[in-house]
């Protein structure tokens, strides 16, 4: 069973060793624990649904709590005090493009705002309903989750729009392809939320983004279907692939899409390195970029994320060999870990780790085999079950993220710390703030921040820092001209600033594209933009 007020599933627990919740306590003092709401009595306290009935619709109050909320800490805070705001009036559940066309009449004839769902993973608000806009149903589209189509000599399948990350490999396995988008939500978000959100995998550095593979699509709009083609290259004007990208559920609801596969690769690795400072690291990834040596992924944590993954890992013992073993090579307190993947044939990670170990060690890197890659790799969707278990041990944890050419990299990145300090001190509530670098291309590097405080007596004084936290670090970042998100879309919680990347024309023209799809302003209202009206 999946937690309703948590990340994944029951019965997947990330236990905290003493040693290191010692460790948080001494970071950021102790937590503070609050009893969680009750499914049942908060389902029961739910409002009547204002919707007339219809085959399609359920309004069952605790399915309509189920999905209310998404990942953010705004709606974990929620959740968890049983203080909802608004919440679906009903979940449906479509089976096909003629349902989904179905469930558009219905919400045009009722004026009801529709929200697309997927996996329920967003962490910026998307699939929130926004009471200024009356009544609320929420389409899940996880019934559409199959595999439609396998051009092998093309190399491009067909899955229904609700199809997720496991659902996805599993079936293209079978066929000996893989689609290779690896976010950490894998586990549960889904095609269609990847494209309108234009995620990012954990290995995009080789299997690209999901704009590099999303090749065409159905989407149903309230101005009738629109269909666009799996050519693999075109000069007819502009690409309205790119518009769906990104899109949000504002321009209609993606039924199927096209993507590009690939045959299974013969082999992957995962290893790990050390260096002797950030910088040392920097210099080492941005070589690496820059002389297109072909890895799957690349992640570097700074000091602070490097001391607090090893204390979190609770191996004290370990930790210590490792203390002693890298100040022989004189590697100290300002260590900075960097873990490195190859994909492909046998002999083609044999050339490209031969070059990649030359790189990192012309940098100062350490490589130290595969071990730590190893451990990442059986972690790595399984480490965002580690919030629950801090939520309830008290503390509060958030991430927030950006991309920036790597001129301006250290610059963000600092100033973005600094401010993000500067206003947990300004209210004298301690936190513990690191990054690292997890996405790095020819001309810039996306950064990925992760903070922690301890949660508040009241849930509105947490969610009060929160939001704090959150404009100053998304002020920081637009002022330093980084994009206001790399990786988990626009939402709720970076609308206001999407303006200053897009400047005023742009603006205009994103209104004007959602006014030919959706000129009674159904679909997803408040989403993307800001300045929606009922």
């Amino acid at each position: 069973m999946r937690r309703w007020n948590g990340w994944g599933d029951e019965a997947v627990v990330y236990p905290l060793s003493e040693s290191a919740l010692t460790y948080l306590r001494a970071k950021v003092g102790a937590g503070v624990r609050r009893e969680a709401a009750d499914f049942d009595v908060l389902a029961s306290s739910l409002p009547l649904t204002r919707l007339p009935s219809h085959e399609l619709v359920n309004s069952d109050p605790g399915l309509r709590l189920r999905h209310s909320r998404g990942q953010s800490l705004p709606d974990w805070i929620e959740l968890r005090s049983g203080k909802l705001g608004p919440v679906p009036d009903a979940v449906s559940f479509p089976e096909s493009a003629e349902d989904v066309r179905t469930l558009l009449g219905y919400a045009r004839g009722q004026r009801v705002q529709l929200i697309p769902y997927g996996g329920g993973t967003s962490v910026v608000g998307h699939i929130n309903p926004l009471g200024e806009f009356g009544p609320a149903l929420t389409v899940s589209l996880r019934r559409m989750n199959q595999l439609l189509d396998l051009d092998t000599e093309s190399h491009l399948a067909t899955f229904g729009a609700g199809v997720n990350g496991p659902e996805i490999e599993a079936q293209l396995s079978e066929m000996g392809f893989t689609l290779g988008h690896f976010p950490q939500s894998w586990e549960y978000s889904t095609l269609g939320g990847w494209i309108a959100t234009r995620s990012s995998g954990q290995q995009s550095y080789f299997y690209g983004r999901i704009e590099d593979m999303f090749r065409s699509a159905s989407i149903e709009t309230p101005t009738g279907p629109l269909s666009i083609p799996a050519t693999p290259a075109s000069a007819a004007g502009p690409d309205l692939r790119q518009a769906i990208l990104g899109s949000e559920g504002r321009l209609g609801l993606i039924t199927r899409a096209t993507v590009r596969v690939r045959p299974k690769p013969e082999t992957e690795q995962f290893h790990g390195a050390f260096f002797p400072d950030w910088q040392a690291g920097i210099a080492a990834a941005r070589a690496i970029a820059q002389e297109r040596v072909p890895l799957s992924m690349l992640r570097l944590s700074d000091p602070q994320e490097t001391e607090t993954t090893l204390a979190l890992a609770g191996h004290d013992r370990l930790v210590s060999l490792a203390d002693w073993g890298l100040k022989i090579f004189g590697i100290g307190t300002d260590r900075c870990l960097m873990i490195y993947g190859l994909t492909g044939s046998l002999a083609g990670i044999r050339a490209t780790h031969a070059r990649a170990k030359a790189l990192l060690r012309s940098h100062g890197g350490l490589p130290t085999g595969q071990y730590i890659g190893r451990t990442w790799e059986k972690s790595r969707f399984r480490s965002p079950y580690l919030r629950n278990t801090l939520w309830e041990e008290g503390y509060a944890l958030d991430t927030l993220e950006s991309a920036v050419p790597w001129e301006n990299f250290e610059r963000l990145r600092n100033a973005v710390l600094s401010v993000m300090r500067r206003t947990f001190e300004d209210r004298n509530i301690p936190a513990l703030i690191f990054s690292h670098l997890s996405h790095i291309y020819e001309d810039g590097v996306s950064f990925y921040v992760t903070y922690l405080y301890p949660r508040q007596p009241e849930p509105e004084l947490t969610l009060d820092i929160w939001k704090a936290v959150k404009h100053a670090a998304s002020e920081a970042i637009v002022t330093m001209e980084g994009t206001i998100s790399h990786q988990h879309g626009v939402g709720l919680d970076h609308r206001r600033y999407l303006d200053a990347e897009k400047s005023q024309v742009g603006m205009d023209m994103l209104r004007l594209m959602l006014q030919a799809c959706d000129p009674d302003q159904i679909l997803n209202p408040g989403k993307l933009l800001c300045e929606d009206k009922a």
